[in-house]
């Protein structure tokens, strides 16, 4: 930030090179890519959502001789590695489990996604889907948003699309909820204060920051004689604390 964007010229000939790399991928995997004007910028979304066909390996050099072969990537911190032998082996046993959030919820109907939740989303989140879902029915756009997966005799939705289009995803998900815990007097007293927040995923991460910001978050002010302005404390860092919970919400390994 902040976004540089690409040339319009440019858009195209980038779509074309990725189709070209993705198909050097094994078993062959293309994402889902779409051009948007952001911030009046030029830029290429690209989403990858969990592949029925993994693990996906690729080739170790993008020369033009691919004699070095074909190897498995993972991320490990901040770096991308070549998996060990006992990686790819763990792989290819979660290769057998479909990712929790693309799971077909076979106890909810398409009338559990509330239309109203969506477009609200969709109108924060400033997507042009939202002008268009006025137009369009609660199934057409579910599937634009890929949200429900089965048959037309069987359509159902998906864990992600309950957790954030539900008014009480909890009903599907037990203790799908944050708790915030006040322990003044440490572990190891007997007073303690519990607030819950439930509901549709990004309100409860909304609501929970909320509280955090204006019952956490202290503020010192200290005035100082060689400046104008006072210096001021902040006790904990609200940017640091938004890190951890969105990361803790959204990153949960279920």
């Amino acid at each position: 930030m902040p976004i540089t964007g690409l040339k319009i010229e440019e858009i195209d000939r980038i779509q074309k090179d990725l189709l070209n790399k993705c198909k050097l991928i094994q078993p062959e995997y293309v994402p889902i890519v779409e051009p948007v004007v952001y911030q009046n910028k030029h830029i290429l979304i690209v989403w990858c959502p969990g592949g029925s066909t993994r693990p996906y390996k690729c080739p170790t050099t993008l020369d033009k001789d691919f004699s070095k072969g074909y190897s498995y990537y993972v991320r490990k911190m901040s770096s991308t590695i070549k998996a060990t032998v006992a990686i790819e082996k763990e792989l290819y046993t979660l290769s057998n489990q479909v990712p929790f959030d693309d799971r077909i919820n076979h106890k909810a109907q398409i009338q559990d996604l509330k239309l109203p939740l969506i477009q609200n989303y969709l109108y924060e989140i400033k997507s042009k889907l939202y002008e268009e879902s006025k137009n369009m029915d609660l199934v057409e756009l579910c599937q634009a948003m890929r949200i429900v997966e089965g048959t037309p005799e069987y359509l159902k939705p998906v864990n992600v699309g309950l957790l954030f289009f539900n008014d009480m995803p909890q009903d599907f998900f037990p203790y799908s909820q944050i708790e915030v815990v006040d322990l003044r007097e440490g572990p190891e007293g007997d007073d303690m204060k519990e607030n819950i927040f439930k509901g549709p995923l990004d309100y409860m991460i909304k609501s929970a920051l909320r509280f955090l910001q204006n019952y956490l978050i202290e503020e010192r002010i200290q005035k100082v004689s060689y400046q104008a302005e006072a210096i001021r404390y902040f006790n904990y860092p609200y940017d640091a604390i938004e890190e951890a919970l969105v990361n803790a919400m959204y990153h949960r390994r279920l």
